[in-house]
């Protein structure tokens, strides 16, 4: 079985939350309990999140969504297209992440055993 880790990171690429869903769940899954604690400011995220529930609920919460429209929207949603260069910073921090090589390599044996290590190597990432 595969899991993937959904992550959320600060304006400096620093952890704030991350959740694990499974390997063959959309991204989507685990997208309301990240999201449930954001207060205004910015949203950065890749298509697999273009949804029009969670723009909604982005707006609802006086958070901007930067994310670019999938292809086949009829109607595509406008974003910044400067500001979701910054995207770089969550793919640096898995890369960081993925140093690692428990992580990268998914060798654990339970859930709440890759989720403490994952909570570790992002502390030792932030210290340095």
């Amino acid at each position: 079985m595969t899991t993937k880790v959904m992550a959320l990171t600060d304006a400096l690429g620093n952890l704030i939350g991350f959740r694990l869903i499974p390997g063959q769940a959309h991204d989507l899954r685990g997208t309301v309990a990240l999201i449930a604690r954001l207060a205004g400011g910015k949203l950065l995220a890749d298509r697999a999140f273009d949804a029009n529930w969670l723009r909604e609920a982005l707006a609802k919460a006086e958070v901007e969504a930067v994310i670019p429209p999938k292809s086949n929207r009829r109607f595509p949603a406008e974003f910044d297209r400067d500001t979701y260069k910054w995207r770089h910073l969550i793919e640096n921090f898995f890369g960081k992440l993925k140093e690692c090589r428990g992580i990268a390599t998914r060798c654990f044996k339970t859930d709440t055993s890759f989720s403490a290590f994952i909570a570790i190597a992002a502390t030792v990432i932030r210290l340095r």
